[in-house]
């Protein structure tokens, strides 16, 4: 069954897309540790990873750090802290967090935006790209 981060690539399910190319995809996590958290993950659906093969895990680090740029060119922040935990969505993901403190690296606290509030973020970040 395809996890819910390949329903959002195939458009299943809405997203607020940030960026997207042949092989990877990011958007706004819609429950954010802070405003601009967002996903990077590879379209290929793989659970773990360090069971990805190396070309696409370059490819995914490569792909992240791009759009870490962008966050960090649009979001008031000290830094862009990155995080791959993996164990809520079988899908490798990458967590980009603007850190203000490291209250915002933690998973426990969580910033609530409006739709409106989503898609000012996400139009910010792509045109920082």
């Amino acid at each position: 069954m395809a996890s819910i981060f390949t329903k959002i690539i195939n458009g299943d399910i809405p997203c607020y897309k940030i960026a997207e190319t042949d092989e990877f995809f990011a958007f706004l996590d819609i429950n954010p540790n802070s405003k601009g958290h967002t996903l990077c993950i590879p379209k290929k659906e793989v659970d773990k990873i360090f069971d990805l093969d190396e070309a696409t895990y370059m490819g995914l680090m490569a792909f992240s750090r791009q759009v870490a740029l962008a966050i960090e060119k649009v979001i008031p922040c000290e830094r862009v802290g990155m995080s791959v935990i993996g164990l809520e969505v079988p899908h490798v993901h990458v967590h980009l967090i603007p850190l203000r403190s490291m209250e915002d690296a933690k998973f426990t606290s969580k910033d609530t935006l409006t739709p409106d509030e989503f898609q000012e973020v996400a139009t910010a970040i792509k045109q920082a790209l």
